[in-house]
């Protein structure tokens, strides 16, 4: 729970599966591929690419991805049932997740099971698993809410039994970062063999919180979709994740960043889901800006203000005119459109550009700075 570092952390994408689980969203074949080959070449460890048990459509799709010979591992989610293990299989996948309800609420009113069916279920599964040279993850669905004393058994089941990591779910994204910490910590601590991965939902806005919690508490694994697609109010973010590791806990996974906005584009478009502009780390317009002490700031030196370059995700920075605009600001503006101009012009020019923005509701575009500069320029000719 000390230092970490690069090879302390590792990166999976479950875009193409929690992802697409996203109510609406729908990705074609051909969007998969462009997808899994964009995620890979910017060094993600594994993608989780789907659900083999879904039906034959879904299989070729992931058939389709294994023969691409991506490096990163391909893993598939699957229930634990034998069947559907033989279904990822047959796709030519070599790692597989498979899944048991793991919450006394879950066992009782989802599946109307016992705690001891879950453990028997684990071990015929797991063992057909590894009989057969599968790398095994075994999620633990709505572990967030199981006691950790059972959680405990099933991850010592499964090192016994040789899976290779346990998936600690935080199903419906009601974790602090606190809690996640401490209950990462205990499995950890009880089961040092078996490494753990968090995989957190954002429905309290702490998914990305929670992921980072769980790596300070011992998980070596984090599952993220770009954009934070997944179900309700998705997962925790690729983008924001691996930055945040970078930026703020000092880790570096290996995932070149330069590439993130793209990526982000590629899946806004395939899932119908605009990517806003003011969206963390890789939104257009997230190295936007205006008021007069900020962009005064970012012109003497930009780590006055960003946290990082822009240039490190693939974005450029903006200088934008409007009510609270500066000196230096409207000159960068100006400048940015090919227009030279002192100090003292940006001075005249300041009250219309504040006027203008106030009438607008809005920054201003080209087209309004140079009308506002011709206008300058008629007055000045007329006195």
């Amino acid at each position: 729970m000390g230092e970490l570092s690069k090879r302390d952390v590792y990166i999976g994408d479950t875009t193409l599966r929690d992802g697409e689980q996203t109510a609406g969203v729908v990705f074609s074949a051909k969007e998969k591929i462009a997808i899994a080959r964009s995620l890979d070449a910017m060094g993600v460890h594994e993608l989780e690419c789907g659900i083999p048990a879904m039906g034959r459509e879904e299989r070729a799709s992931i058939r389709a991805l294994v023969d691409l010979g991506l490096s990163a591992r391909l893993i598939t989610w699957n229930r634990a049932l034998v069947p559907d293990i033989e279904a990822s299989i047959s796709c030519g996948i070599t790692a597989v997740d498979i899944s048991l309800c793991v919450s006394d609420i879950m066992i009782k009113n989802k599946i109307n099971k016992s705690r001891d069916w879950v453990k028997e279920q684990l071990k015929r599964a797991l063992g057909f698993a590894k009989e057969r040279g599968l790398y095994v993850c075994v999620g633990g669905e709505d572990a967030s809410r199981a006691e950790v004393s059972f959680l405990i058994d099933l991850m010592r089941i499964a090192s016994d039994l040789g899976a290779d990591r346990f998936r600690f779910c935080d199903t419906l994204g009601i974790l602090d970062p606190f809690t996640m910490f401490e209950k990462v910590g205990q499995l950890s601590a009880a089961q040092p063999d078996l490494d753990i991965e968090v995989h957190s939902h954002n429905d309290l806005g702490l998914a990305t919180a929670n992921a980072l919690a769980g790596v300070r508490g011992g998980a070596r694994y984090i599952s993220t979709t770009v954009n934070g697609l997944g179900e309700r109010a998705g997962n925790a973010a690729l983008e924001e994740v691996v930055m945040a590791l970078k930026v703020a806990c000092g880790i570096d996974v290996g995932v070149d960043t330069r590439k993130l906005s793209a990526v982000s584009r590629l899946v806004g478009k395939a899932s119908n889901r605009e990517v806003p502009a003011w969206k963390a780390v890789v939104g257009e317009r997230v190295f936007s800006h205006e008021s007069g002490l900020h962009t005064d700031g970012v012109l003497k030196n930009p780590s006055n203000y960003e946290g990082f370059p822009p240039e490190e995700v693939g974005l450029t920075r903006h200088i934008v005119a409007g009510k609270h605009s500066g000196t230096n600001g409207i000159v960068e503006s100006y400048r940015q459109i090919g227009i030279p101009l002192s100090r003292e012009e940006a001075q005249q020019l300041m009250a219309r550009v504040r006027s203008t923005a106030q009438r607008l509701k809005g920054p201003l575009g080209a087209k309004d700075l140079l009308s506002l500069h011709e206008g300058m320029l008629v007055s000045l000719a007329a006195a």
